[in-house]
């Protein structure tokens, strides 16, 4: 087993006074070498939006964007002709594909939004740009993990252009579970939202992130309520 460990105060650190963004990966103005990806997941953004603000319209083009609302309602709105409000407890998934534009904003006029924008890197380029919105109402389970994203469009939840599954789950204090990977060559990146847990014998709290990988399961000990988000992701070559 080999891990890398993301403590919440080592992110990078953007605050535009309308946003305010931490970055576990080199994203624009914030380039770590030794952080620049896990695999195949390329960006997790954890960002607050103050109240009527947003990101105008801007492209992406060949990649897997996941929007995880934890607080407050996003608006999207793009060339596909999507016009919708992302609100906390739904899971929103674009590929980017041959090019897409698009705006988000913060829908609410009086509290700040929070939310985690998640890139992977796709396995296929050039697709047909898509967009999907879920609601995890009808597929989250209490103290257990549920998948709510995977590569295979039959399973519940979303999917994306890449082997990669991801989970999320809110527990209570003294909780123990096991992971087991869907493919062994994958790694895991594990994020802790909320809460203070040990991973892999390692201790995280809120926000702090690790990576393992050359490992088929991980063990989860719950040391305090927790809210967990994980990715299980392509890492052929993983160093960092």
């Amino acid at each position: 087993m080999k891990t890398v460990l993301h403590k919440a105060e080592s992110r990078g650190h953007a605050n535009h006074g309308w946003l305010n963004s931490y970055h576990s990966f080199s994203f624009a103005n914030y380039y770590n070498p030794e952080r620049m990806q896990f695999g195949a997941l390329r960006v997790l953004n954890d960002d607050t939006i103050a109240a009527g603000t947003g990101f105008g319209i801007h492209p992406h083009d060949n990649m897997e964007i996941i929007s995880i609302p934890l607080h407050g309602d996003l608006e999207h709105k793009d060339n596909m002709g999507n016009t919708t409000v992302i609100k906390e407890g739904d899971i929103q998934v674009m590929s980017a594909g041959t090019g897409i534009f698009h705006s988000e904003y913060n829908h609410n006029k009086n509290k700040e939004g929070k939310f985690l924008q998640i890139w992977v890197l796709p396995n296929q380029k050039h697709v047909p740009p898509r967009y999907d919105q879920i609601s995890l109402k009808n597929i989250e389970k209490e103290n257990e993990l549920y998948q709510f994203l995977s590569p295979n469009p039959e399973d519940e939840g979303v999917w994306v252009y890449q082997q990669a599954w991801f989970s999320m789950g809110k527990f209570d204090t003294n909780k123990q579970f096991e992971y087991h990977l869907n493919n062994e060559t994958n790694g895991l990146y594990a994020f802790v939202i909320e809460g203070d847990v040990t991973i892999a014998g390692m201790s995280l709290g809120k926000r702090d992130g690790i990576g393992i990988w050359e490992s088929s399961s991980i063990q989860i000990n719950v040391i305090e309520g927790a809210h967990l988000l994980l990715m299980e992701i392509p890492v052929s070559n993983q160093t960092h």
